[in-house]
């Protein structure tokens, strides 16, 4: 089923150039989507302004940025783990130059997980462009796209904090190819895309058993891009490149589309790009959707906006879409001169718990290099979870702001044990009775709820 939703006027919001990047603190954020960590700040990676030398930083709410390592090629972002450590992938570089796991820590220093090519003719994948997952079951998942295993076509794997990797799939083309990164959903299953050829979205256990649940035709789309999102109604959410109804683009300007969980698995068109005249309203969507605190979706377009800018093709925009198909357009980059406000945006937003959106830009900027920004809606504090599931007796790690004074924990309704960590960070134990619900934290200066409910494992 194909739906094209009209466009609505923008609601009032503050957009703010954060930090640009220049080139010697790194440049071209590309996949790589920014996390928060225990202390507040935001952590990301730059794919590098050289050939193959990127770097991780942190860059405060204020916009102060800080280069803490230098990496070999990280088109991915960043994942916050359960020990306080981060863990990524480098798509070149570590023992074998096809690629890394890594780890770390928010000083900056980085040691190797996992060393891709490890296997004969690399079937263990190679050069993973994509971030990882932390599970429920504490290891990490993620992709590759390509194997130089004859007949592979990308690769899904889990690997320990300890660097012992399971492939857990082989793409072959028939079942798809390129896969993207990987979410774990409700039912403790992880789902992701494929691009290669339309592309597919598909479902996969920890022990890797592999489902396609859509293959594109496009007509409702074609390369679904870096991944899903599931929304709290408990559909996933994503975006197509290109393909779909409007043929305003040479290979059609992409979707926004909903698939509801299996056994359906229906999947329905919400939007499909350059509806507006000029495409003003954006084309050629990258990075995956986010659910924000609001309910609704936000995501970006890496081209057209304002058409006159980028070579004619746009720079891109910032877009809020309902979960009824109702766009509106945010923001459009390069609307100050010579695009300081950045341009190109592919990586996933981040909305932090301070309740502000925070992204990148590949380009633009005072120097070119890609931007850090924020994008104000007037939403309030939440908390938010490092990891959103547990069992009974696990302790939950919950991140936040003035978190100092606090007198109760509760999920969904039941008081739970706790301590205070830092401002921004406290831990949890999951209490006895606690139920799938929202997680409230009462400060001094009031009641903090969770931006999606806490799947309590039975």
């Amino acid at each position: 089923m194909i739906l094209i939703a009209g466009t609505f006027a923008a609601p009032a919001q503050t957009y703010t150039t954060l930090a640009s990047f220049n080139g010697t603190d790194g440049a071209y954020p590309e996949y790589a989507p920014l996390v928060q960590g225990r202390d507040g700040n935001l952590y990301g990676t730059t794919r590098g302004a050289s050939a193959y030398t990127g770097t991780a930083f942190k860059v405060t709410s204020a916009g102060k940025l800080t280069p803490l390592a230098v990496l070999e090629q990280p088109y991915a972002g960043l994942v916050l783990a359960t020990n306080g450590d981060f863990y990524g992938t480098t798509a070149l570089g570590g023992a074998n130059t096809w690629g890394t796991v890594y780890k770390m820590t928010a000083a900056g220093k980085v040691s190797t997980v996992y060393s891709f090519c490890a296997q004969l003719n690399c079937a263990d994948g190679l050069f993973p462009l994509f971030g990882l997952v932390q599970a429920s079951n504490g290891s990490f998942y993620g992709t590759t796209p390509s194997a130089a295993v004859v007949g592979s076509d990308g690769t899904v794997f889990g690997v320990t904090d300890k660097g012992k990797l399971t492939t857990l799939h082989t793409f072959d083309g028939a079942d798809g190819a390129s896969p993207g990164f990987l979410i774990q959903a409700n039912d403790g299953n992880l789902y992701g895309v494929t691009g290669a050829a339309y592309g597919t979205v598909f479902e996969i256990t920890t022990r890797g058993t592999l489902t396609t649940l859509h293959t594109f035709d496009d007509a409702d789309g074609a390369d679904p891009s870096e991944g899903l999102v599931q929304a709290t109604d408990g559909n996933f959410y994503g975006v197509t490149q290109v393909g779909g109804p409007n043929n305003s683009c040479p290979y059609g300007c992409g979707t926004i589309f909903k698939m509801t969980p299996p056994p359906d698995a229906v999947l329905t068109t919400l939007y499909s790009f350059c509806f507006q005249l000029n495409c003003t309203d954006g084309s050629l969507p990258i990075g995956a959707l986010i659910q924000g605190s609001d309910g609704n979706l936000y995501g970006t377009t890496s081209e057209s906006g304002n058409i006159t800018a980028c070579g004619g093709y746009g720079c891109g925009t910032i877009f809020q879409i309902t979960l009824a198909g109702a766009l509106t357009t945010l923001y459009t980059f390069c609307s100050q001169p010579n695009c300081t406000d950045g341009a190109g945006p592919q990586a996933d937003l981040l909305q932090a718990t301070n309740g502000t959106f925070y992204g990148v830009t590949t380009g633009g900027g005072t120097s070119g290099d890609g931007t850090v920004f924020s994008l104000s809606m007037g939403l309030g504090p939440f908390v938010s979870f490092v990891q959103k599931a547990a069992k009974v007796g696990q302790t939950a790690q919950i991140l936040g702001q003035g978190f100092k004074g606090t007198t109760n924990v509760s999920f969904n309704g039941i008081s739970a044990s706790f301590t205070v960590k830092t401002k921004d960070f406290l831990t949890a134990k999951v209490p006895a009775g606690a139920t799938t619900g929202n997680v409230t934290v009462t400060t001094p200066t009031g009641t903090l709820t969770s931006n999606a409910p806490f799947q309590v494992i039975p």
